[in-house]
């Protein structure tokens, strides 16, 4: 493990799954504009179906019409599964990082919102399971992102504390869990949300890149330090991180 990994306050790495390390994005809003549309007749608008992403399905559901959750639920399902080898993509760069990564001896893991099957699928579709030691999902917890219990659960699997590792997502709800565990906090601008949306939280970097990971974690932490909003009137002060263009 490279010890200078910000200073040693990281000991290992944890990932969200959907919008971090694969792009699902257009298959989660294809699924769930065809489950609406079979069981409610008329799809909801698409920033009523994606402004939930990152929290289990079955609450996503109660949200968008509580008395047919259920049936919601099934039916995304079975499109998701029908259509998920096809839609699915491997965000660029993610398998070379992650090798590199493990090559440097960093434990990881995976902690999502999505169930269990599914999430391994996104992961063998890839080859990207033989990386991970640890995959938390909505079915091994019943307390969920944004709260800090997954990242915690993740992170006493592998004997660490939950302090000691660093948390990559690219939800607004990724980013609140990992403060609230007191982990490294790390926005993926690539992913299902905008960045204005993800660095809401106050998280304490912020990549344009999985690819720019191993750097973050080898001393060039302020290139993406996020930078705080000055007040009302103030001059710079962006959200971005340094150097990048977002």
């Amino acid at each position: 493990m490279s010890p200078t990994a910000l200073d040693g306050r990281v000991r290992a790495l944890l990932f969200d799954l959907d919008g971090t390390l694969i792009d699902t994005v257009a298959l989660i809003l294809c699924s769930f504009r065809h489950a609406t549309n079979e069981v409610l007749g008329t799809p909801l608008p698409d920033e009523v179906l994606m402004r939930n992403v990152g929290v289990p399905l079955s609450i996503q559901m109660q949200e968008f019409a509580p008395a047919h959750a259920d049936e919601l639920l099934r039916v995304y399902r079975e499109h998701n599964a029908s259509v998920h080898d096809e839609m699915v993509a491997e965000y660029p760069g993610t398998h070379e990082t992650l090798e590199l990564l493990a090559g440097q001896g960093f434990p990881m893991g995976v902690v999502t919102s999505k169930g269990t099957p599914m999430a391994r699928r996104g992961l063998e579709v890839f080859g990207l399971e033989r990386f991970f030691e640890v995959l938390v999902t909505s079915d091994d917890v019943e307390i969920y992102k944004p709260e800090p219990y997954p990242l915690q659960r993740a992170a006493s699997l592998m004997g660490i504390a939950a302090h000691e590792c660093l948390y990559l997502g690219d939800s607004p709800q990724d980013m609140t869990a990992a403060i609230r565990a007191d982990a490294v906090s790390v926005a993926a601008l690539w992913g299902a949300f905008g960045p204005e949306a993800v660095l809401a939280p106050g998280p304490e970097f912020a990549l344009a890149s999985i690819r720019e990971l191993p750097r973050l974690l080898d001393g060039a932490a302020d290139e993406y330090r996020v930078q705080p909003q000055m007040p009302e009137g103030g001059r710079g002060g962006e959200h971005a991180p340094r150097g990048e263009s977002i």
